[in-house]
């Protein structure tokens, strides 16, 4: 900034100028002369304390005319005496100006630039020590740090009271089911099938909630019965993921307990049960008589549906036996007043004849790609199950409704050239519900919970649940909710 206030101003008035003595120490005077040339800068060599400031004359001073952007610019312009033009430079000029004058001449009010402040009274006055200016600081906007929020855990699952393991147990099987039709020819290109448990990204919303139905076998890990408030509290979560869930027999009072369960807490959940005749007709009349005693103590409406065995003429029953079966079943639930619940068998679609349709209220087969002898892509797997449910409805279903009685993906083990994984798990279960939906089919995804139960059995025919053994969700469900 410019140092004196006087020969600033000065400098751009051309009305009146001051004339400054030359900068030796002692002698420097400024005396106001009307004839006298501009200075627009007087070195810091000017002793301040010997200027006589009575002889100023402040009243020639025409302020209006003073260049004020020059006054407080720190460059130092030419210097100018009322001797000759000096181009050399000059020492710098002090850092700090000669203190305010008490009276300080007022400018203009059409004058656009402020008015001096560092203009010297007539009367002689010290020159005090000038006072530093500190600016404020910018102020700094602070932005208030978003609440946190709640994490909500998840419900715990009671501790179930293990009771005496039945035998002998279903065993809802995964076991191999080749087509009878060729197997999907893959594309050109196969799909690369990574560890991760990312699922593709969804393009739209899916038609109808989670998943249509899922099976569902209630026995603790160690094989023995879980008591009510377990089968309550994992339908509880199941009926989060489905409105159907299927069952494959009635000992452990599993049927009465869902019943129970679904009454009790009123989960939309809707129960297609089974009859276990894989161990003959004494244990699939000990099964009825169970079905038909818990279906009339609860509201029958929830029971949807009973198959009469699960994939019996793949393990060697006769069609005629089968259908025997099938009849006896119908003919007993007519005469309890239940004729209203659809009978039918469950079977791989290999082995699913016309005969057995035609006995059927439902064609329900067990259809799987993960035991296939090629394997290119999860997109290739879900294509060749549904055209192989398209193969039993055009061929052998007769025109009655076809479902998939299982179908599914193990996230561990080994079954052939399938990668068994989670991720790829999460990609088949995601993939199949669309297309399932897409081309009109009702299913029951295998299953509900991992079964560790069935001791002695391979790795990958225990992996199959959505949820662990623990029945704790084994990938975010939201996945489902989106094709």
């Amino acid at each position: 900034m410019r140092v004196c206030i006087c020969s600033l101003a000065l400098a751009s008035l051309a009305s009146t100028q001051l004339v400054s003595a030359a900068p030796v120490a002692g002698s420097a005077k400024l005396i106001g002369r009307d004839d006298a040339a501009a200075i627009q800068y007087v070195p810091g060599s000017v002793d301040w304390d010997k200027i006589d400031w009575s002889q100023v004359n402040w009243s020639a001073v025409s302020w209006d005319a003073v260049n004020w952007q020059s006054v407080f610019s720190s460059e130092q312009p030419p210097i100018y005496t009322s001797e000759a033009l000096v181009s050399s430079a000059q020492s710098q000029p002090p850092s700090v100006a000669p203190a305010p004058p008490s009276v300080v001449p007022q400018p203009s009010k059409t004058a656009s630039a402020p008015v001096p402040t560092s203009v010297v009274p007539t009367s002689v006055v010290p020159v005090p020590t000038p006072t530093s200016v500190v600016l404020s600081p910018t102020p700094t906007l602070v932005v208030p740090a978003p609440a946190p929020t709640s994490v909500v855990p998840p419900p715990s699952t009671p501790t179930p009271t293990p009771t005496p393991t039945p035998s002998p147990k279903p065993q809802p099987s995964s076991s191999p089911n080749p087509s009878p039709e060729p197997v999907y020819t893959p594309e050109s290109t196969p799909e690369p099938v990574t560890s991760s448990a990312a699922a593709p990204e969804p393009e739209k919303p899916a038609s109808s909630g989670s998943l249509w139905g899922l099976t569902y076998s209630p026995y603790n890990t160690d094989g023995s019965c879980p008591d009510v408030g377990t089968v309550t509290s994992q339908l509880q979560k199941v009926a989060g993921v489905t409105s159907n869930i299927r069952l494959y027999s009635t000992d452990c009072s599993q049927l009465r307990n869902a019943l129970q369960a679904i009454s009790s807490s009123n989960l939309n959940l809707g129960i297609h049960a089974g009859l276990w005749i894989s161990d003959g007709e004494s244990r699939m009349q000990s099964d009825l008589d169970e079905f038909i005693a818990a279906t009339k103590q609860y509201d029958s409406s929830l029971v949807k549906g009973v198959s009469v065995g699960n994939e019996d003429l793949s393990k060697g029953m006769s069609e005629s036996t089968l259908i025997g079966y099938i009849n006896q079943v119908r003919a007993r639930l007519q005469s309890e007043g239940l004729g209203h619940i659809p009978v039918y068998a469950t079977e791989q679609d290999a082995h699913f004849t016309k005969a057995i349709a035609a006995v059927c209220d439902v064609v329900q087969v067990n259809i799987y790609s993960i035991f296939d002898s090629i394997f290119t892509s999860v997109d290739s797997s879900v294509k060749s199950v549904i055209q192989r449910a398209d193969n039993i409805k055009n061929n052998v279903a007769g025109g009655k409704p076809v479902r998939f009685g299982e179908t599914g993906w193990s996230s561990a083990g080994s079954t052939g050239p399938s990668p068994l994984s989670l991720a790829s798990e999460i990609a088949y279960v995601q993939k199949f519900k669309c297309a399932a939906a897409a081309a009109g089919y009702d299913y029951f995804y295998f299953e509900a919970k991992d079964a560790l139960w069935k001791k002695g059995q391979a790795l990958s025919e225990q992996s199959f649940g959505i949820f662990g053994s623990d029945f704790v969700q084994k990938f975010d469900f939201g996945l489902l909710n989106l094709c």
